[in-house]
């Protein structure tokens, strides 16, 4: 792309301001409610940061409490706020040093994340580049797969949304499993019988399995439905479990998780061992497009593929820069909130997301009249 971003001088862009928003979007579950292994919701949260320099705008988010947005005002919107645009990774690292006492995983890190994207974003956006042009990109589109199946779910609207997603051409579809293990053979088996037998089927626990449980259930869904990926079967945070379970687990089943990693110690802990098959990492938890880059050298190291957790819209710039990329997770309440939200979402094409090159940036525009209905946090913006 050519224009007048072509010659910008970046040293001489500083971060003029940032604003803070935030948009609680009820979901469209049974009952207005949604479920997994372990928790139940009625909504989800979206803050949204904007950082300004030059008369352009870059834009960044994370999915988690309204407490986030207020954590980038009080912590993080000074510090960036006067500094030069040319290099987020130096701005993260600042931010990290501004946070430490503050909270630096949970919601300092989501904080951090957000505002680290929404600054790539606008560097990106001076220089009229898209996103994924500025990166190190490995690839130039993300294989996705399909993520939803709700424990609460009716088997019809279970077997309908999976199957949708294969007759959209995305070869692999998540369900959510463990709430009540014994009901989830029936669950299984219908979604075995409305997707066939080409597709490959994920499941997702959530930690809501002790050890013992998810020996047991890993070795029925591998062997019953020919389930290829088990993602948390035990608490993320137990280790030992994680460890045990992947040195166990049959066949092909593999035994992921990284989505709750915040900082590049929880991404080495799961490494080391190693805990998982294949490592996750959440652009916004994990310290934003920093964060991911960080991950995926850490990943790539000890030769474990990397898969992008939820955010599509983000997730499908940054993962391209992921040498050993797997997959994203084309989550059914992320995909469903950025299109209520902005303008220039992607859709999946031959099952994966591949970055619109003809828009600065993420190529996100806020759609404003339609996220003031659900606005909880700042000011309205004309």
């Amino acid at each position: 792309m050519t224009g007048a971003g072509a010659g910008t001088d970046l040293a001489a862009c500083r971060i003029d301001a940032v604003d803070v928003h935030a948009f609680e979007v009820p979901t469209d579950g049974p009952d207005g409610k949604e479920e997994d292994g372990t928790l139940q919701w009625d909504s989800t949260t979206l803050v949204l940061v904007r950082a300004h320099a030059a008369g352009r705008t870059g834009l960044g988010y994370t999915y988690g409490d309204v407490s986030v947005a207020s954590f980038v005002e009080s912590e993080l919107a000074d510090t960036v706020r006067g500094q030069d645009i040319g290099s987020p990774a130096a701005l993260w690292h600042l931010m990290g040093r501004q946070i430490r006492n503050a909270g630096r995983p949970g919601v300092g890190a989501m904080a951090v994340s957000a505002v680290d994207v929404a600054l790539w974003d606008l560097k990106a956006r001076l220089l009229e580049l898209p996103l994924i042009h500025l990166l190190p990109a490995w690839h130039d589109r993300v294989p996705v797969y399909g993520s939803g199946g709700f424990t609460n779910y009716p088997l019809d609207r279970l077997t309908d949304q999976l199957s949708g997603w294969v007759e959209q051409g995305i070869p692999r579809v998540k369900l959510k499993t463990s709430r009540d293990p014994e009901g989830d053979p029936r669950r299984l088996t219908a979604v075995r019988t409305a997707i066939g037998d080409e597709p490959e089927l994920f499941t997702d626990a959530n930690g809501a399995l002790g050890r013992k449980e998810a020996q047991y259930w890993a070795r029925r869904f591998h062997d019953e439905w020919d389930v290829r990926w088990l993602e948390e079967p035990v608490s993320s945070a137990d280790l030992d479990g994680l460890r045990m379970l992947r040195q166990g687990s049959p066949g092909r089943l593999e035994i992921a998780a990284g989505e709750y990693a915040y900082t590049t110690r929880d991404f080495v802990n799961l490494v080391e061992g190693p805990a998982v098959d294949c490592l996750q990492a959440d652009v916004t938890r994990c310290g934003g497009i920093t964060g991911v880059l960080e991950a995926a050298g850490l990943a790539a190291a000890h030769h474990l593929d990397l898969s992008a957790h939820c955010a599509p819209a983000v997730s499908a710039h940054a993962f391209c820069a992921v040498r050993r990329l797997r997959h994203l997770e084309y989550f059914h309440d992320h995909v469903r909130i950025e299109r209520l939200l902005f303008d220039g979402t992607l859709s999946p094409d031959g099952g994966a997301l591949r970055p619109d090159t003809s828009r600065p940036g993420l190529g996100l525009d806020v759609k404003w009249p339609d996220a003031e209905r659900y606005r909880v946090y700042g000011a309205q913006t004309a």
